[in-house]
């Protein structure tokens, strides 16, 4: 079960706290569990930090407090305090990474049956798309959503997330697309043929958590030659 460990001190040290927090990390590579650390400032008091760690159990988190280093580090942290830290110990009992859960539900909205919906829950209005299939750059919520449109006239697919990671405000999806050519596409009548493709999308987040851009990446070649669109040009 994912531990974190909350950290809350008071201290006027801000930038020394900083540099120590730099030297564990150095000094503990390859050697520490914390998967994830977050330091935080309070708005209306702000000689009060809460560091937040994570680890990927409580048991990890013993191992990485009988490190040297830490116990080391730990001494410089209270030299630094106005006050000695309190430390409050969490067992994790929900984790919901809100960006990937958008992201994915992005995919599933591209590929659902019926009318597309106005996905001005998930794409800012300002929205700007990256598309090597595309000469120009796609912006705004109504263009991308006649681009999306396009490919749906084309064919019913539906992706499969290989990868998904999320970090900040971005996040990049690996996907598998599969696909059955139903309609026009690119000037190619459809042939009903069963196609798959595979790509890569990275999204940045932007006000309210929505989507305000995309870079796509994605094997159109092989696409084209599925659909055999190349069999003129290799005879």
């Amino acid at each position: 079960m994912t531990f974190v460990q909350l950290i809350e001190c008071r201290t006027s040290r801000i930038d020394e706290m900083n540099r120590l927090m730099d030297t564990w990390v150095e000094q503990t590579s390859g050697k520490r569990t914390a998967t994830h650390a977050v330091v935080g400032k309070d708005r209306s008091d702000a000689s009060h930090l809460v560091e937040m760690v994570e680890f990927p159990s409580y048991e990890e988190a013993m191992r990485n407090s009988k490190l040297p280093e830490t116990g080391k580090i730990f001494r410089g942290l209270v030299a630094l305090c106005d006050e000695t830290p309190t430390f409050t110990d969490l067992d994790v009992v929900r984790d919901e990474q809100l960006y990937a859960t958008t992201v994915r539900l992005f995919f599933e909205t591209l590929a659902a049956d019926g009318e597309l919906p106005p996905l001005n829950n998930l794409l800012d209005e300002d929205i700007h798309s990256h598309d090597p299939i595309n000469p120009q750059d796609t912006i705004g919520l109504d263009s991308v959503r006649s681009e999306y449109r396009m490919w749906r006239a084309a064919f019913d697919f539906d992706f499969t997330i290989d990868d998904l990671i999320a970090q900040g405000d971005g996040a990049c999806a690996r996907w598998t697309w599969n696909a059955t050519h139903k309609g026009d596409f690119l000037g190619i009548a459809p042939t009903g043929k069963q196609v798959t493709m595979t790509g890569m999308t990275m999204f940045r987040l932007g006000r309210g958590g929505k989507i305000a851009e995309t870079w796509w990446q994605h094997d159109q070649l092989g696409l084209m030659q599925q659909l055999g669109a190349l069999d003129a040009l290799e005879k």
